[in-house]
């Protein structure tokens, strides 16, 4: 698969990634360990090089299984993993909010290597912004993992242009990771012109809007109790059947591409620039191998624009995610 630059400082990726939090939350029961590792192993056989995860997946038993998984082949992959959330590191309870201190983020790091079962972590995101902790602090505490070896490169997940200069400007920042698909389309307007004018990479999470975009949604999909789309505005009922327009217009282009719903939705995140790198996540070994198809669905310059267009002009329903969790976003 192509490889793909995350930032100025030498990391660079296969051109899709794997995003592994749904293996063990936020969808449904957690795919037994087994399968899991079996999963992660065969996206790699396929070319995935990159493979996200974080402490709050779980809490752990994310960072567990892919390292696991990976442990024989440590060598040849790129792991990212996240800080920032409160959660005691001993019981994994959920505290509530966030915590960014310096010493915090250190204990984290280290307990991530240990669950990983590797001496360092390739891309080490802050998971939200912490009011409470000014982000050049935050910035100088990854800095000193990456002069410590443990860190390779630093990055930032659902954080705000002036965040992220600030940052940038203590310890260059690698990726920044927040939503973007053919229906999260906001942070076109100022975030992605501050990525390319800083050269810092970007992984879109959800890229095929928590599977709503490959098709298989419907308004008689139901969900598990433990599936945070049950929870989520933009799939309750009403608006799952208005943004069905979307899906149906991304339907049309796949015919005339000889493609799925799913791979022209990744296919079109690619094209977008040379340093986005979706990290779409499935449970399936066929969703696995149909996504990672759009790898070789080069679009057109023309068949962009007219993506871009026609979603464009669907006015989409509810918000991305449930309020409260919107609400710690730093965007």
């Amino acid at each position: 698969m192509e490889q793909r630059p995350l930032g100025q400082g030498g990391l660079t990726v296969s051109a899709l990634g794997f995003g592994c939090m749904g293996l063990t939350s936020a969808y449904g029961d957690a795919l037994p360990d087994a399968e899991s590792i079996a999963l992660i192993r065969a996206a790699y056989d396929l070319g995935v090089t990159h493979f996200d995860t974080a402490e709050a997946y779980g809490p752990f038993a994310n960072e567990i299984v892919v390292g696991a998984a990976l442990r024989p082949i440590r060598d040849k992959v790129t792991i990212a993993t996240k800080f920032g959330f409160d959660i005691d590191l001993e019981t994994g309870e959920r505290r509530g909010g966030t915590n960014s201190r310096p010493e915090r983020i250190r204990a984290v790091c280290d307990a991530a290597l240990k669950r990983l079962g590797t001496d360092h972590i390739d891309l080490f995101y802050q998971h939200r912004v912490d009011p409470a902790v000014p982000i050049e602090d935050v910035a100088g505490a990854v800095q000193g993992l990456i002069a410590a070896g443990k860190v390779g490169h630093f990055g930032m997940s659902e954080a705000g242009v002036a965040t992220i200069r600030r940052a940038h400007a203590v310890q260059p920042v690698a990726a920044v990771q927040s939503e973007y698909s053919l229906w999260t389309r906001e942070l076109e307007a100022d975030l992605l012109p501050a990525l390319a004018e800083l050269g810092i990479g970007f992984v879109p999470f959800s890229p095929l809007g928590a599977g709503f975009l490959t098709g298989k949604v419907d308004t008689s999909t139901t969900f598990a109790a433990n599936d945070f789309r049950g929870m989520s505005p933009r799939f309750a009922p009403e608006a799952r059947s208005a943004n069905l327009a979307l899906v149906d217009m991304i339907r049309g282009f796949a015919a005339t591409l000889n493609a799925t719903p799913a791979q022209v939705a990744l296919a079109w995140l690619l094209a977008k620039a040379p340093w986005i790198v979706p990290i779409p996540g499935t449970k399936r070994l066929d969703r696995l191998t149909e996504n990672l198809g759009a790898a070789q669905q080069a679009l057109s310059a023309e068949t962009v624009t007219a993506l871009d267009k026609a979603s464009a002009a669907i006015r989409i329903q509810g918000l991305r995610l449930p309020a409260p969790v919107l609400a710690m976003s730093g965007l």
